[in-house]
């Protein structure tokens, strides 16, 4: 489309009009009959102004008036007549005849509607026997070229698109957002929402509107499409009439062609309509809605975005809540919040959705009222929610009992895998499959009865059964299960039996899956999320486990008891894996707390496990040791179950390492071997144990430590097997054997593996990889990778042992590399030293194409 911009007027015109004024220019006394239509504010007069004033400018008499019938017409005079739709018949008629004579000069604008007979022939008059102008809203590049001409917005294109998005393109919306913007103090910051200004320019013509029109404004406002069939029951209309009051609208211009409001004309209508009258339409619109059965939630969301949520009675609120809770539970919550404010009591699915949401306070304070008051059935429910959230709250003997009296079948469930988690015999009234209350056998009850199979099969029957269960139970719940109200997911529960299995690759599996389905919602997500971080830790990825438990941290809310505990002793497990003493201290405290808020169950032994081990490597392990031995009567209670025991048997193994109890490591050891047919997991770590004990009291058999270092690598636990053959290595007197460990300790932890030139490690470069140093600073250059390694952890703050234990190398060789750089550096004491180091890891660090090793200690 070719345009031209009128400077005075900023008038933007498409290639029609453009044609037109050339004409004018060209041939300005020639006969011309030009109608003009368009909706309202779509340019007609400004049009009609300025064909006048080419004609004026060649020197013709402009008339401003229509013509009387009774009265002739100067065929020499330009007869200008606007808003010819407002004209009687018979001035109608009377412009119809000039046109069809090709004598006169005619500039008629007139809008669509209404459209009398007349006014259709004469439409019809223009389109045979002179020309039709049909003004549209701008295009984009229309709208841009109408900024163009305002030096102070100038043509950027996000303004150009905000302004365009703003009103739709309507000439007269374009021109008030435009006046509005020039008049703020910093125009080029564009903002979400228009000038009040600006919106407040629209005040007339609402005013002018009939009542009628006004209230399907309102309607149109409220943001979703509308039915002809609710129309009229909505205006109290028929369809011929509502028919008329689209027609009347659209021709105001505050309509669009495909029957909605821009946002700056649906900002104005709801901010201007009188209140009552807003609210009289929406609550009629919503009760309609209801009425007929349709969703509910589009409406209240519109609503809601508009800030005028109040205006939605409270049956709407609580059935869009419901609507929102399988896929959006905190918005469900808000809303049913929303609905309660509104005058709806609060109600058990109130809870559901609180509960669901993560809101466990608000949760737990409705369900306990709804338990003494409610009807029986939504006592259950309610029994349900409160069972739940005292669940993620450590309370488990609790919620077994609240689980137990609401007596349906998800809930004999939930039942039954607490009592186990605690080491109790379930009653043969609480078996999964029977079912009290004669429910049906829905994805969330089948689930649920899954869950507890498998919970009872991991503690008598082989793990893949167990495994396979919990994992089908996850499979049900991934459809829709993102409103299930669950103590535990199906997904964390497989993931605990894949961990506690060795199967890291189902574990993963399963929970990517429950965090894309959103299993549980938020109340769930975290627990996800953090065992995620656990398998990552596990695999010796610690960075990439600090930071998805960073993630979690993030959240607003404060982590529920059962989760503290978890993110406590993953934040530990990463800082002992990267030899972080400081973090270790200052968790430690915290760690202990968690500990007290979270009774000892079954699913809360792997935490334990890995705390034991961060007490003993600190020296203080005896303030665990009262949950310790719960734990272990918790296992002799179930029968010891190897499933459950293996893994605690392994961390308590490396605690009595680190306190130098002999007796206990080898009760640790028997119980390994004596599970090791159990699964893979007992398999490969009841070898390793026996290795590490064989390594430790000096006896080291290169062979059968690599094999079982292999074992560990293979079954997804890397950082434990890279620590076993870093271990041997350092402690064997056969060169050969030590450069053999060193280099699968390095493979393990997946750090390069080529020694120089196939020779063991010395005191001067400790078997570091064969890494070309690209410094070129002088003190740099006379450092070795492996020196600058060791200054690096050093100026961290690890001692020879941590940093030892670290890179696979002595504490005695550690002292050596000091040494060495003392003397190759000029240092007349260790804090010269360390200065320099500072100065050549802080270049180093900011070389560029270097980056920060990613296992070194952050401060």
């Amino acid at each position: 489309m070719i345009m031209s911009s009128v400077a005075e007027t900023r008038l933007v015109l498409g290639e029609g009009p453009t044609a037109l004024l050339d004409g004018i220019a060209m041939d300005p006394g020639r006969p011309l009959a030009v109608g003009v239509t368009g909706p309202g504010g779509h340019g007609k007069s400004a049009l009609l102004t300025e064909l006048a004033r080419a004609h004026r400018r060649a020197g013709a008499t402009v008339l401003d008036a229509a013509p009387d019938p009774s009265d002739p017409v100067d065929p020499e005079a330009v007869l200008l007549v606007d808003d010819a739709h407002l004209l009687d018949d018979a001035r109608l008629d009377t412009l119809r005849r000039l046109v069809v004579t090709r004598r006169h000069r005619l500039l008629v604008g007139y809008r669509p509607w209404p459209r009398s007979a007349a006014l259709a022939e004469l439409a019809d008059a223009f389109k045979r026997d002179g020309q039709q102008v049909v003004l549209t809203p701008f295009t984009p590049k229309q709208t841009g070229a109408y900024l163009a001409g305002v030096p102070e917005l100038g043509q950027r294109s996000d303004l150009v698109a905000f302004v365009h998005a703003q009103t739709g393109g309507v000439p007269r919306d374009v021109e008030r957002l435009v006046h509005g913007l020039r008049g703020q103090e910093n125009p080029m910051a564009v903002s979400a929402e228009p000038p009040r200004p600006v919106v407040l320019q629209f005040g007339p013509d609402l005013e002018e509107l009939a009542p009628d029109v006004r209230r399907l404004l309102l309607a149109v406002a409220a943001g979703v499409p509308l039915p002809m069939d609710l129309l009229g029951p909505l205006l109290d209309q028929a369809p011929e009439a509502v028919d008329e009051l689209l027609a009347a609208t659209r021709a105001a211009g505050l309509l669009g062609a495909d029957g909605r409001l821009s946002p700056i004309v649906r900002r104005a209508v709801i901010a201007l309509s009188p209140a009552t009258e807003r609210t009289t339409v929406w609550r009629r619109l919503t009760e309609l809605q209801l009425g007929r059965g349709a969703p509910v939630l589009p409406l209240v969301l519109s609503l809601r975005a508009s800030g005028v949520l109040g205006d939605c009675p409270a049956p709407a609120l609580a059935a869009a809540a419901e609507e929102a809770l399988g896929g959006d539970p905190p918005l469900a919550a808000d809303l049913f919040a929303a609905a309660t404010a509104a005058g709806l009591p609060a109600g058990t699915r109130h809870a559901v959705a609180a509960a669901v949401a993560g809101d466990l306070d608000t949760a737990l304070r409705l369900a306990d009222r709804m338990l003494s008051a409610a009807v029986p059935g939504d006592r259950a429910e309610a029994a349900a929610v409160a069972a739940t959230a005292l669940a993620h709250r450590g309370q488990v003997g609790r919620s077994v009992e609240l689980y137990r009296w609401a007596g349906n079948v998800p809930s004999a469930a939930f039942a039954a895998i607490g009592a186990l988690a605690l080491g109790r015999s379930t009653p043969g009234a609480e078996a999964p499959g029977d079912d009290p209350a004669g429910g049906p056998p829905t994805l969330h009850a089948s689930a649920a009865r899954l869950m507890a199979e498998g919970i009872r099969e991991s503690l008598s029957g082989p793990p893949t059964a167990a495994l396979s269960t919990l994992v089908q139970a996850a499979a049900l719940l991934e459809p829709d299960g993102r409103a299930a109200l669950l103590p535990d997911s199906p997904a964390a529960l497989a993931a605990l039996t894949a961990i506690h299995c060795a199967e890291l690759d189902i574990a993963e599996g399963v929970l990517d899956r429950a965090v894309t389905a959103g299993i549980g919602g938020p109340l769930m997500a975290r627990r996800h999320q953090l065992l995620q971080a656990w398998i990552r830790m596990i695999r010796g990825h610690t960075a990439a486990a600090a930071e998805c438990l960073a993630t979690v941290a993030a959240d607003d809310r404060p982590l529920e008891s059962r989760d503290l505990l978890l993110a406590t002793a993953l934040q530990l497990g990463v800082a002992r894996r990267n030899s972080d003493l400081a973090t270790l201290q200052r968790g430690w405290g915290p760690a202990l707390e968690a500990v007290v808020r979270h009774p000892v169950d079954l699913f809360t032994l792997l935490p334990l496990g890995e705390l034991a081990v961060a007490g003993a490597r600190l020296g203080d392990l005896p303030r665990l040791e009262p949950y310790l031995r719960e734990a272990w009567l918790l296992l002799d209670r179930l029968g010891a179950p190897a499933l459950w025991s293996a893994p605690l048997h392994w961390t308590g193994l490396h605690a009595a390492i680190l306190t130098e109890e002999r007796a206990a490591a080898d009760e640790h050891l028997a119980a390994l071997r004596a599970s090791a047919d159990h699964s893979r997991y007992a398999a490969v770590v009841a070898a390793a144990a026996a290795s590490w004990v064989e390594v430790l009291r000096g006896v080291v058999d290169p062979v059968r430590v690599e094999a079982a270092a292999r074992g560990l690598h293979d079954a997804g636990l890397c950082w434990d097997a890279a620590r076993l053959a870093g271990q041997a290595a350092i402690r064997t007197s056969d060169r050969r054997a030590m450069t053999s460990l060193l280099e699968c300790a390095r493979l393990f932890q997946g750090r390069p593996g080529a020694l120089r030139g196939g020779q063991p490690p010395t005191a001067d470069d400790g078997g570091g990889p064969p890494v070309a140093n690209a410094l070129t600073g002088p003190a740099q250059s006379r450092l070795s990778e492996r020196e600058h390694e060791v200054a690096e952890l050093v100026l961290a703050g690890l001692t020879y042992r941590e940093i030892g234990d670290r890179l696979f190398i002595s504490a005695k060789t550690v002292e050596h590399h000091m040494a060495r750089m003392r003397s190759r550096l000029d240092c007349a004491n260790r804090a010269e030293l360390l200065a320099l180091l500072r100065t050549i890891v802080a270049d180093r660090s900011s070389t560029p194409g270097r980056q920060a090793r990613p296992e070194r200690v952050a401060r």
